[in-house]
């Protein structure tokens, strides 16, 4: 799917690079039934409260690191899945589904001859974009997936 294919490429070299906002890449902050926010981030088991908690998180405890993706899969979840503030917002585009994303590979923290590559596993739930559906002339810099959930696990 090349909606997959291009958010990996967009986030990743985001991570690689750190010259864009991790933020640009989440769903906005909002609380579900049950008090539950989202988007829900989890990085190691510890869940992360919000897309800017993870942006500070990788500028103050994680040194430069590389991630390179070595395989990735993608499922459609809900293929009726309707963004927020796009009632109508016609079916026929292929972007009215969530997709469940699979991602492996190697990350590499630091840039010195000491740094040991460490395999990770990743899992996103990307939900369309409203900013996006809702605008009929696309922003080169608005993505048209984002997050929703997502699961980071570095693999011993």
């Amino acid at each position: 799917m090349a909606a997959t294919q291009y958010f990996i490429e967009s986030y990743y070299a985001a991570l690689n690079t750190r010259q864009e906002p991790l933020s640009s890449f989440y769903i906005s902050p909002c609380a579900m039934t049950g008090g539950k926010s989202l988007p829900s981030i989890s990085f190691n088991g510890d869940q992360i409260r919000n897309a800017t908690a993870l942006q500070v998180m990788f500028e103050d405890q994680i040194p430069a690191a590389y991630y390179e993706v070595k395989c990735y899969d993608c499922h459609v979840v809900n293929s009726n899945y309707v963004a927020e503030n796009t009632e109508g917002w016609p079916p026929k585009t292929g972007k009215n589904m969530t997709i469940l994303v699979a991602v492996s590979g190697c990350v590499t923290f630091g840039h010195n001859d000491e740094a040991k590559k460490r395999g990770f596993s990743e899992t996103f739930l990307l939900v369309p974009n409203p900013v996006a559906a809702a605008n009929k002339q696309r922003a080169k810099d608005v993505k048209e997936w984002i997050i929703q959930t997502q699961n980071f696990r570095v693999v011993v």
